[in-house]
């Protein structure tokens, strides 16, 4: 795997302070979460505009920060403002088990895509650079982690949640509609087990 998608996958999985935080940290207290998360992404709203704006301040973020972002970030929000916005969301719209745990698909599923799938994918999807095998680790990580992460008395069909939860990860992983993995994931995750935790 290359340093810089190394270093990617280092702070995606590092964006797992965010669900850990909101359930052991804050206690699934809502309205602080939400606050805190709003606070984040309009820093981060700031720093992007300014960056894409101000030619010097491009420079200087670009020296920092240049081997971590993706060719299409030049010119466009950087993945970590799209995983607070997306975060944002979650909190706001999900139950807090469900909430935490789709955001979490996000930081674990990606990442484990992208350690089996650039290592070992030899399958790949027809005109995608993506692997069955990156899939398969995203689903398997997804739902192990769900398992135990809904685990709770107040979730008692968890199982189905989290096998939802990990399948609406993959395919958001693995699907090619335009928009940021950020945004997809956990919002797809977060949508198929609020409707699984209606159903069932």
């Amino acid at each position: 795997m290359k340093l810089s998608e190394t270093l990617r996958k280092s702070i995606h999985l590092g964006s797992l302070v965010i669900p850990f935080s909101y359930r052991y940290l804050l206690g699934f207290n809502r309205r602080l979460t939400f606050s805190l998360l709003l606070i984040a992404l309009a820093v981060s709203l700031v720093i992007e505009f300014h960056r894409l704006w101000q030619k010097s301040f491009r420079k200087t973020f670009n020296k920092v920060f240049g081997l971590i972002l993706r060719r299409h970030e030049q010119k466009d929000f950087t993945g970590a403002t799209y995983l607070l916005f997306s975060a944002m969301i979650c909190v706001a719209f999900f139950e807090p088990y469900i909430a935490s745990c789709a955001m979490a698909f996000l930081s674990i599923g990606d990442t484990f895509a992208a350690m089996i799938g650039l290592s070992f994918g030899k399958r790949k999807f027809l005109g995608m650079s993506k692997s069955l095998e990156g899939s398969i680790a995203c689903f398997a990580s997804c739902f192990i982690f769900g398992i135990f992460w809904l685990n709770t008395v107040t979730l008692p069909y968890y199982p189905f949640l989290a096998f939802g939860g990990a399948l609406a990860a993959t395919v958001a992983e693995l699907g090619r509609l335009p928009l940021d993995d950020n945004l997809k994931v956990p919002l797809g995750a977060g949508i198929i087990m609020t409707l699984l935790y209606i159903i069932i």
